[in-house]
């Protein structure tokens, strides 16, 4: 029993130093954008006297985080809606239709992952200025799913291969097409790791900064983190207006852990056995 509980005690402690590493960060940026510059100037660590939310309405309405917001949300839905599709088809055809090539393009599609986004900026830029997609919502969209699309295919791949043949053989005999199997059996089975791609590649898009300002240079189409990072500058001087930005680009993140935890785990371990 000793050995039990100094087993558990070694687990724990690092866990909780894990733990409280991580939290701390939010409840300061929390206790921060509740102050007032003064209080901030005066004692940044201290606990907040009353609870306001007055930095987080000005970075709402007057700093123009409502806009970014808005801007993340419509470029994050479509991207992810996208992304599930084209992903969820080439994954389908890649484990379960045997065609001339597919182990190649499988093989093409892992060389992607190993691609950083730094080696296809310039290119990338170029060609969608040529194509006047600078700027504007498909422009970002596209470029999002030309970014995380490998990565997507690869998961889902990896999932529809561990669904028994023997499912897919029986749709087949009822008369299912390809298209029939692909629509009525493999999308309900992979609920599961369509939720778990979907939520991450939410993250990724909703968190990336480099392809955002690269895609969406002007001030009027800004996503919420190029949204953030600016107020850095501006804002230098009252750093709880900053920390309020902050907050409210963190919210969404920490909602989609708190409600989809569960499925993200599911979705994750989905794939990892067969039958």
């Amino acid at each position: 029993m000793s050995g039990t509980r100094l087993t558990r005690w070694v687990v724990a402690i690092p866990m909780a130093a894990l733990a409280l590493a991580t939290i701390y960060p939010l409840v300061f940026t929390t206790n921060v954008a509740m102050k007032t510059r003064r209080e901030y100037v005066l004692d940044r660590f201290s606990l907040v006297d009353s609870f306001s939310l007055d930095n987080v309405v000005k970075a709402w309405t007057s700093v123009g985080m409502s806009r970014y917001f808005l801007n993340s949300v419509i470029v994050v839905a479509c991207s992810v809606a996208l992304l599930l599709l084209f992903g969820s088809m080439a994954g389908f055809a890649l484990a379960r239709l045997r065609f001339r090539g597919s182990s190649a393009l499988f093989l093409g599609i892992l060389a992607a992952l190993f691609i950083p986004f730094q080696v296809i900026m310039v290119p990338l830029a170029r060609i969608m200025a040529d194509s006047g997609l600078v700027d504007t919502y498909p422009g970002l969209v596209l470029a999002y799913v030309a970014q995380f699309l490998p990565f997507t295919i690869f998961l889902l791949t990896s999932y529809y291969s561990t669904v028994p043949t023997d499912i897919i053989e029986a749709a087949r005999i009822d008369g299912n097409s390809v298209y029939g199997v692909y629509w009525r059996i493999m999308l309900p089975i992979g609920a599961p790791a369509l939720l778990s791609v979907g939520v991450l590649n939410a993250l990724f898009c909703w968190n990336d900064v480099l392809i955002s300002l690269l895609m969406m240079p002007s001030a009027e189409h800004r996503t919420l983190m190029v949204g953030v990072t600016s107020l850095r500058g501006q804002y230098s001087d009252d750093i709880p207006t900053f920390a309020s930005g902050v907050l409210i680009a963190a919210i969404p993140v920490l909602v989609v852990y708190l409600f989809l935890q569960r499925q993200i785990a599911d979705g994750v371990t989905a794939g990892s056995t067969k039958g």
